[in-house]
């Protein structure tokens, strides 16, 4: 398949050399002394005093070359895992958003573990999404239990592969171990490691973290499935120009890229990112800016030249309602990723600028998935689908619809939408002229109603909760009170509290 491109052969190769020049001119700030001294033994220069780490090109070249080049994130059911790169984008919901829009009320609210429980029912039902990334924190969990407690609400309601980041190594092996006691021991969870970190250990410009940067080594060095994700924010982290960000996130990935290799050897990693243009009128964060998609065409041909998976959070809006500005930035991003080669788009769910989650938006952004899954099939041409002697059968002023192959072929040649509506106005408006955020939400929750055929064991579920001291329930049930209804119209978002601000671990 021929993809869009925007970069031609000799551009991709100065991003590379400049992205060099970068990394072994002026080099990255690194908080971790674990890492600085990893970088030291494997041929990096390091200043201790000043914490900054230089990388000799040939250095660069040696790791980026111990790269495979295929990723698989594994699911509860060997059936979801998904290795990438693939015919098809793998899709997944966006993540870690604090607040969620009841659904009952239509009241902006934080997010609790049930709210996870619901979702992750929700995903597991929806075709358009291979894999869930928690989309929203727990409010909640207990202090010592925060992501134990989103992946346990997630992991007991989904069979695809699930993944969020954690805080630190300890919270890590909490949730491994959660991992172990659902596989039914420590030696069949390793089998088959079902369980997906992501981390975001860059902090742009040309700064690596410490908490970040720890998980990042160990996850590599246990041979644990994780994905870090490079965030750059354009006018303030990066240069205000597309060429200056993907130059600077290059140099970032690439950086990253080597201390894993570092840390194992033949580590899976793929090119993720989440760049993002300040809207520099006001400073406003801006994701569903056209840029992404721009931005992602880029990162494609880049991730093509190493030769590794390539993805991205591309259908994310700034509108806090599922209305068109939410449809047009959910839309052309993800599109354009699609036609660009994207491997991997994370899209599903959030409003707000990642800081809500919408049940009906997760429900309308899986049709769009579904859409783009349809773009990236394929025309489908060849010499039988051009029917030519049917052409020739039916001739001048011949009705196509009366033949046998038209029936055939109905629900196989065009998509076939189930929210977006095409009746006639009058059926529309006798069927209670519903708007598509409605019919959306009466999908999840006709979903939701009914029982989750993926849902952990009661012995399982003993098995964990008798580990776990004050573990939360983890039961997707239905919220009192939601009832399918015909009537259109979405209920107002509470205004957002001025203070409110995600944790830097939740990027991802």
């Amino acid at each position: 398949m021929n993809f869009f491109s925007y970069l031609t052969s000799d551009d991709i190769q100065y991003v590379h050399e400049a992205s060099l020049e970068i990394l072994e001119e002026v080099g990255l700030l690194v908080r971790n002394e674990k890492a600085r001294k990893r970088f030291a033994e494997h041929g990096a220069i390091v200043d201790h005093a000043t914490e900054v780490v230089r990388i000799p090109l040939a250095v660069v070249e040696k790791y980026r070359a111990l790269i495979p080049p295929t990723f698989t994130l594994r699911g509860r059911d060997p059936a979801y895992d998904v290795t990438f790169p693939r015919k098809l984008p793998v899709i997944a919901t966006a993540s870690s958003a604090p607040d969620i829009v009841d659904p009952v009320t239509g009241v902006t609210r934080r997010s609790r573990s049930d709210d996870i429980a619901r979702i992750a029912h929700l995903v597991n039902e929806l075709q358009g999404f291979d894999l869930f990334s928690i989309s929203t924190l727990a409010d909640d969990a207990p202090i010592d239990q925060f992501s134990l407690t989103r992946f346990y609400a997630a992991l007991k309601n989904c069979l695809k592969p699930c993944r969020t980041s954690v805080y630190n190594i300890q919270e890590a092996e909490q949730v491994i171990q959660l991992g172990e006691l659902i596989a039914g021991s420590k030696q069949a969870y390793w089998e088959r490691p079902f369980i997906n970190f992501g981390y975001c250990s860059i902090v742009s410009p040309l700064t690596m973290d410490f908490d970040s940067t720890d998980t990042m080594m160990y996850f590599a060095e246990q041979g644990i499935t994780a994905y870090g994700t490079i965030a750059p924010m354009g006018g303030l982290s990066t240069p205000l120009t597309l060429s200056g960000m993907l130059v600077t996130m290059n140099a970032e990935w690439l950086a990253t890229a080597t201390l894993v290799q570092m840390s194992r050897a033949g580590t899976a990693q793929m090119y993720n990112f989440l760049p993002v243009f300040a809207d520099m009128r006001d400073g406003a964060y801006a994701p569903g800016a056209i840029e992404i998609g721009m931005m992602n065409s880029a990162v494609c041909q880049m991730a093509r030249f190493y030769n590794v998976p390539g993805g991205g959070y591309l259908g994310l809006t700034n509108s806090k309602l599922a209305d068109a500005q939410a449809g047009f930035e959910k839309g052309m991003s993800p599109l354009m990723g699609a036609l660009s080669g994207v491997d991997f788009i994370a899209m599903g769910g959030l409003q707000d600028a990642l800081m809500s989650f919408d049940f009906g938006q997760a429900v309308i952004d899986n049709e769009i998935a579904l859409m783009i899954k349809h773009v990236r099939e394929g025309f489908g041409f060849n010499r039988e689908s051009v029917s030519l002697q049917e052409i020739k059968d039916t001739g001048p002023a011949g009705m196509f619809a009366a033949n046998p192959t038209t029936l055939e072929r109905m629900h196989t040649a065009t998509f076939m939408p189930e929210l977006a509506d095409r009746k006639l106005r009058e059926q529309w408006e006798l069927e209670g002229s519903s708007s598509i955020h409605q019919r959306a939400l009466n999908k999840a929750c006709s979903i939701l109603s009914s029982p989750n055929a993926a849902a952990l064991d009661a012995a399982t579920d003993a098995r964990i909760r008798s580990a776990f001291d004050g573990l939360v329930t983890g039961d997707s049930t239905l919220p009192e009170g939601w009832q399918p209804s015909k009537v259109g119209g979405q209920a107002p978002v509470r205004q957002r509290r001025p203070s409110r601000r995600r944790q830097k671990q939740n990027a991802g």
